[in-house]
């Protein structure tokens, strides 16, 4: 069926999603003269600061924002979880997610998904239109499904990420010079296969916005040596999403949303080394690599970003803390969190939520204990080697942030209040006249 038919209304509504990854809403509201595009979507449609997850990691934040389940229900955490019941760590991917993404529940109707770039897909799946895996995939070969999609990227010299090292360099100027080939390309690809037009929802995530933040965003807040470089690059975005728009027909809504929001960072806090030199953790070698060296005696540990582990007895397998003291111990360390300072005195952390304020579901046997959400300038850090100082200054200079996500929705019947990640997957699937119960979802659709 073509075009004219689908504009008649003979076929069921579409949804093209496009992720602009850790892209902050006031980077976008205040300065509309500078990105026209996207302002014209909050125009004609609607747009708001939505908040994050706990914790505002991507690795945690895209199985949730394409569930609309927390991560007690998808099973990932962050960059790094703990296999149940040992001191063994991996990295989770997206065989790993244990809830049905929103292109799971499309497909399921019938209807075909072209899913592209979004972090935690990797391997990707078999049962979609096609699917090129984003952040965490070995390669472009391995990541895009079927061939021909890989062939057609390949042409193009698509890549699955910028290279994060070149930002380390002083000069950053190779740095941006990738980050605007690695943004060419995605575009590219974006345009061609939603100008195919053969699927019913096109999800794509545009991740190097991400990579931009944390390498340049004190430049943009603080007027830095690259504030001009960071404003042109976010003006090219803005351009791109105006013409991905443009080439999409009638039927279909458009959805730009982030999966959460950045600042300045001004210090790195290594929150192991801190538990160590607070006596809440210790190693049993004088080299420690990973969690499974830590000595029996300690009280706590830490993943990033800001995941808090009692070692607790019966879940942990050298636990040190029975269950009559986990609520003694729990409350001293958060208080020892909240009061916690950095080196001009300025409190590191903004709050600290427990477990069961944020975590429920089937996979929560693994969920941190503690979350800490630092305030602005404190990026909360979590190595086991043992050999830094608690605060210290590196390459990066932006930090992802709880609050500030952003969300645009190009329909008139869109209202965006107090609105959360967990939304958009039943956002989406209301656009679509997908079927689901309400009970479904920790959110609910904004339509």
């Amino acid at each position: 069926m073509g075009l004219f038919d689908r504009l008649r209304g003979d076929e069921t509504p579409r949804v093209a999603f496009i992720g602009i990854d850790g892209v902050p809403y006031s980077l976008l509201s205040e300065n509309e003269e500078l990105f026209p595009n996207v302002a014209a979507i909050a125009d004609d449609g609607t747009a708001g600061e939505i908040s994050s997850i706990v914790p505002p990691e991507s690795s945690a934040c895209w199985p949730s924002l394409t569930t609309g389940k927390n991560p007690g229900e998808t099973g990932v955490y962050g960059f790094q979880d703990r296999e149940v019941g040992t001191y063994d760590t991996y990295v989770p991917m997206g065989n790993e997610v244990q809830a049905d993404r929103v292109w799971d529940r499309v497909q399921e109707e019938g209807r075909r998904a072209t899913v592209m770039n979004v972090p935690v897909t990797f391997p990707p799946q078999r049962n979609v239109q096609r699917m090129v895996s984003g952040f965490l995939s070995p390669d472009l070969e391995k990541a895009a499904y079927p061939d021909d999609v890989r062939d057609y990227l390949e042409s193009l010299d698509y890549r699955i990420d910028v290279n994060p090292k070149l930002g380390h360099e002083a000069d950053k100027g190779d740095f941006i010079e990738d980050a605007h080939a690695t943004l060419d390309a995605r575009f590219e690809a974006f345009e061609h296969y939603i100008e195919e037009d053969d699927w019913d929802l096109f999800f794509g995530v545009f991740m190097t916005t991400d990579r931009v933040n944390h390498f340049l965003f004190k430049d943009y807040e603080r007027d830095g040596e690259y504030k001009d470089d960071f404003i042109e690059f976010y003006q090219k975005v803005d351009d791109y999403i105006g013409r991905l728009r443009e080439a999409l027909p009638e039927d279909v809504t458009m959805i730009v949303a982030s999966d959460h929001g950045f600042t300045s960072l001004d210090y790195e806090v290594h929150f192991n080394e801190w538990l160590r030199e607070e006596g809440w953790l210790s190693f049993d070698t004088d080299e420690p690599q990973e969690l499974g060296d830590i000595a029996d005696e300690t009280t706590a540990y830490s993943f990033i970003p800001g995941r808090f582990y009692i070692n607790l007895e019966g879940r942990e397998p050298r636990g040190s803390v029975s269950e009559d003291e986990y609520d003694d111990v729990r409350d001293e360390l958060k208080a020892d969190l909240e009061a916690l300072e950095g080196p001009e005195g300025n409190p590191v952390v903004d709050r600290v939520v427990e477990k069961e304020a944020a975590f429920r579901g089937d996979h929560d046997d693994i969920a941190p204990d503690l979350v800490a959400i630092p305030n602005n300038g404190f990026d909360l850090k979590s190595g086991f080697k043992a050999d830094s100082d608690v605060f210290t200054t590196g390459p990066r200079n932006g930090m992802h942030s709880f609050d500030d996500t952003s969300l645009y929705i190009d329909h008139p019947d869109a209202t965006i209040g107090d609105a959360d990640l967990f939304d958009i997957t039943p956002t989406i699937l209301d656009l679509m006249d997908v079927e689901y119960s309400r009970g479904d979802f920790d959110g609910a659709s904004l339509i």
